[in-house]
């Protein structure tokens, strides 16, 4: 690929954190209240990446989380469902087998969450899990290699990640967290979208902080910046962190805000969460639901 440090050349990522802070700030005091309605939630709802990523995830219980979306639509026949779900790669089969709902089995690999390992063992693994029924695969990039500023061979194992994918999606996690700044935030999302990624995701949900307003509108604007430059349209998803239903009207705001109505869907806005659904439900119809 291109050299990725002529390719930033071309982006503006010289921000200021400060002044980030203070437009979100702004953002929300005007645009939140009016994004706290049924329809909004019910969007969030439907692009919610319904996630079990635990060390004691058993296939019973995947199975088990598998049939609960099955039969989503019996019980609430007027929602739309989620748009994916996510677990480990050994998990990958046991979704396949078990879901028949037509929505995304994503699959965490490349090393998750740390990325500490080969890049041979992370497209082994990007490879199997397609091979075992994911459509969309959730990698972190190489972050280690981006604090040392060695943003080639970030790109560059991207690029090879996304090449195992074949034609399942690639979502890659940034763990904003880590990068501190907001410039290193826009720095690294540019990167990702170069390199192939369809959707650039905040955290693991592994690590504090994971997701936060300001590495959100960061993001967007790198989408934004992407979209101009080149006409292709990236997704983002915000994860780790995102419980309660004001947390999902705040990052639809912003998503609404920076990149508008076209990003408002499932194909190019997930939030990764396994406690907000029930939330959701719960504040669309007016009653303790826990379904999930």
């Amino acid at each position: 690929m291109n050299k990725i440090d002529d390719v930033l050349k071309q982006y503006n990522c010289k921000l200021n954190d400060t002044q980030v802070a203070e437009t979100v700030k702004e953002i929300l005091s005007k645009k939140l209240e009016e994004n706290k309605n049924e329809a909004v939630y019910k969007t969030c709802f439907n692009c919610i990446d319904l996630t079990s990523l635990n060390s004691t995830d058993t296939y019973e219980g995947i199975a088990a989380m598998m049939e609960k979306v099955n039969s989503f639509k019996q019980n609430f026949p007027e929602m739309p469902s989620v748009g994916a779900v996510c677990v480990y790669p050994s998990m990958v089969e046991t979704a396949k087998n078990t879901l028949k709902e037509k929505i995304g089995i994503a699959s965490v690999s490349a090393g998750f969450p740390s990325s500490q390992t080969f890049l041979e063992v992370k497209i082994a693994e990007t490879a199997m899990c397609v091979l075992e029924g994911a459509t969309e695969i959730d990698i972190v990039i190489s972050i280690g290699k981006f604090l040392s500023k060695d943003y080639q061979t970030v790109a560059e194992e991207i690029s090879e990640i996304k090449a195992a994918c074949r034609n399942a999606h690639l979502k890659v996690i940034l763990e904003t967290g880590a990068l501190k700044t907001a410039e290193s935030i826009k720095i690294a999302s540019i990167i990702a979208m170069e390199a192939g990624g369809d959707f650039i995701k905040t955290s693991t949900g592994k690590m504090e902080p994971a997701a936060t307003l300001e590495a959100a509108y960061v993001m967007c604007l790198a989408i934004s910046d992407f979209y101009k430059k080149t006409g292709i349209k990236i997704g983002f998803k915000p994860a780790g962190g995102i419980v309660t239903t004001e947390d999902a009207c705040k990052y639809y705001s912003i998503v609404k805000e920076v990149l508008g109505e076209d990003w408002l869907n499932n194909k190019l806005f997930r939030i990764g969460a396994s406690r907000l659904a029930n939330n959701l439900l719960t504040s669309i119809y007016g009653k303790e639901i826990a379904y999930f």
